[in-house]
């Protein structure tokens, strides 16, 4: 019987977040997926939009995908690419929290109520 990995700590999972925003083309990958939220787009629309071969297109989704940054699902013969909005949200809320709310500078109860609504 197996059982599934642990959860990566926290810093170790915010850090391949980052390193996976850490190229440009995947930076724009991310961009095209959070314009086209909730539905996403196929492989071949973010190839046309982002103008790199299928194969570097592919090695980057995969980064962003395993870093949690977008999700994919399969309709018929075409791979549908998301915003994985859980994975960003968590993201955005590192960052808040580590310098925001350490410095007073947002409170924490307001980034609750920001979150909240972000999920809603």
């Amino acid at each position: 019987m197996s059982t599934a990995p642990a959860p990566a700590p926290a810093p170790t999972r915010y850090a391949a977040m980052f390193a996976a925003l850490g190229h440009e083309a995947r930076v724009r990958i991310v961009r095209l997926l959070l314009a086209a939220h909730p539905d996403g787009l196929v492989a071949g629309e973010i190839q046309h939009e982002v103008g790199i071969p299928a194969s570097t297109l592919s090695h980057h989704l995969d980064a962003l995908e395993t870093a949690g940054l977008i999700a994919q699902r399969r309709e018929g013969r075409f791979l549908r690419y998301s915003a994985a909005a859980d994975g960003l949200r968590d993201l955005l809320g590192f960052l808040y929290a580590e310098c925001c709310t350490r410095s007073g500078l947002v409170s924490l109860s307001a980034l609750k109520r920001t979150s909240a609504t972000i999920g809603a």
